[in-house]
């Protein structure tokens, strides 16, 4: 029997699918059938499509002329070349900060460090992967480079997938507390520091990834998002 139709808007399946893609629930490589989860989300399959673009669009998820929607599976070189790139735009984004960041800056920084404590503490994992790289968002939007902005853009939808697929569970989580010193240091306007302490930050993000983790497909969608 077909499930009852329901209002969920593409980005609320757009939202259940990254979820389970950041619980390692989905693994690379995994085909995202169309139809299936139009059945799956009692929708039509052009709500699926909207939630499919939505994900292409943040580069969680690979869509295929003739093939369909897949989970992207970034191997170990394009993971380094997607850090190695964060840091290159990240350190100019910190230096340019440290001479143009104003009071009302650090107090949005701070308010969002606390959003990354509240999602930690109550184990949301997807909030705390998203937040965590809405934070290097918003050192860009402050420095209000447009430019910038989008590049950086690209690369943390990029890392949060990295992260997501190739994290070791037994890391503990660098976010909150390494971001909160990376704002002590802007709010000293002391570039050297800031450097430093997202260089610093970036390292413990690369060494809580396990590159060579087995990657298993998984294909049974209505077990993993029913």
């Amino acid at each position: 029997m077909r499930p009852a139709p329901s209002s969920a808007p593409p980005s609320e399946i757009a939202e259940r699918i990254w979820l389970a893609i950041a619980e390692r629930r989905l693994r690379p490589g995994a085909r995202l059938k169309e139809e299936e989860l139009a059945e799956i989300f009692a929708v039509s399959r052009a709500r699926v499509r909207q939630a499919l673009a939505l994900l292409e669009r943040d580069g969680l998820v690979r869509l295929q002329p003739n093939r369909g929607a897949f989970v992207p599976a970034p191997d170990v070189n394009e993971a380094a070349d997607v850090l190695f790139a964060r840091r290159i735009i990240e350190r100019r984004i910190i230096e340019r900060l440290s001479v143009a960041i104003t009071p009302k800056g650090i107090a949005r920084l701070r308010a969002h460090v606390l959003h990354e404590r509240e999602a930690k503490a109550r184990g949301d994992l997807s909030d705390t992967i998203r937040l965590s790289g809405r934070f290097h968002l918003l050192l860009a939007e402050l420095l209000q480079s447009d430019f910038l902005q989008a590049m950086l853009g690209e690369l943390i939808s990029r890392s949060s997938l990295i992260t997501a697929i190739y994290r070791d569970s037994a890391q503990a989580d660098c976010g909150p507390d390494e971001h909160e010193q990376i704002i002590a240091a802007l709010e000293r306007r002391d570039a050297d520091a800031a450097v430093a302490a997202m260089s610093h930050h970036l390292d413990h993000i690369e060494a809580g990834l396990v590159l060579d983790a087995d990657r298993k497909v998984q294909d049974e969608l209505r077990d993993i998002l029913g």
